[in-house]
């Protein structure tokens, strides 16, 4: 059995925190091939290394409000396509977390985190990214090696800037940036040609980029609660337009451009200075 001791301790550390057979097959052959993993609610404050161990899994689910950190082994799950860690108290994520080559989903979402390790920008497979809810006052430059995300999702954080690599996500298709501390959104968001849905309601923009204009797909534009006092004349090149948040802002008059937004169906200009 020596072969198999790092099942004897997975085990052992089920059976401490009450996890059944449904959840960590008690049988070898079983746990040797388990492919998804889902524990909610164990009161589990770390993770065994020997989770690394677990080299067919695909999916692995994990939501508890006690659980601070992640061992470095997670990085040998090289079979894992869907991580979700929401819900829980994680402050920092290990390095070995850009080794998860295969990772197309990563779910951090109500979690304790203030920075992100720069090897989160090697997860070159990552499609949908959800960070909302944590404590993050930047992004790191790498996130621009995030080539195949087309799901951003950073609300509820503490960011007053993000990086100009944000630009090379060329298939961004969703960016969310709601209640951070935003005062402004670097020239290079222009380049994100596949954008479609960007909001960035409640934070403290003053002025926009005239690059703006230069998101042809983008059909959701929410800019709501900002400080905004002009928006550049560029909007009215946003063809594809069709719901534009501007509410709760400083404009003096209604910005130029709206009039050539044909495809435009929702328009919120209420508490401005109009």
């Amino acid at each position: 059995m020596a072969a198999y001791s790092w099942m004897e301790k997975l085990w052992e550390w089920a059976d401490e925190h009450h996890i059944d057979a449904l959840h960590l097959p008690r049988n070898e052959e079983e746990l040797a091939g388990l492919t998804e993993l889902t524990l909610i609610g164990y009161d589990l404050t770390a993770l065994p290394k020997e989770i690394g161990d677990l080299s067919q899994l695909t999916q692995l689910h994990l939501e508890d409000r006690n659980l601070t950190a992640l061992p470095k082994e997670i990085g040998k799950l090289q079979h894992l396509r869907t991580l979700i860690l929401e819900d829980n108290s994680l402050t920092a994520l290990p390095d070995q977390i850009g080794d998860l080559h295969n990772l197309t989903t990563l779910m951090l979402g109500d979690n304790q985190l203030t920075a992100l390790p720069k090897e989160i920008g090697k997860l070159a497979k990552l499609e949908a990214l959800d960070l909302h809810g944590n404590r993050l006052t930047t992004l790191p430059k790498e996130i621009g090696g995030l080539h195949s995300l087309t799901t951003l999702t950073l609300g509820k954080n503490d960011l007053t800037a993000l990086p100009k690599e944000i630009g090379k996500l060329r298939h961004l298709e969703a960016l969310d940036l709601r209640r951070n501390r935003l005062t402004a959104l670097p020239n290079e968001i222009g380049e994100l040609g596949s954008l479609g849905y960007l909001v960035c309601r409640n934070n403290e923009l003053s002025e926009l980029p005239s690059e703006i204009g230069q998101l042809g797909n983008l059909t959701v534009l929410d800019l709501g609660g900002n400080q905004l006092t002009a928006v550049p004349k560029e909007i009215g090149q946003l063809g594809r337009l069709t719901i534009l948040v501007l509410e709760n802002n400083r404009l003096t008059a209604v910005p130029e451009g709206i009039s050539a937004l044909k495809h435009l169906t929702k328009l919120r200009l209420k508490n401005n200075l109009l």
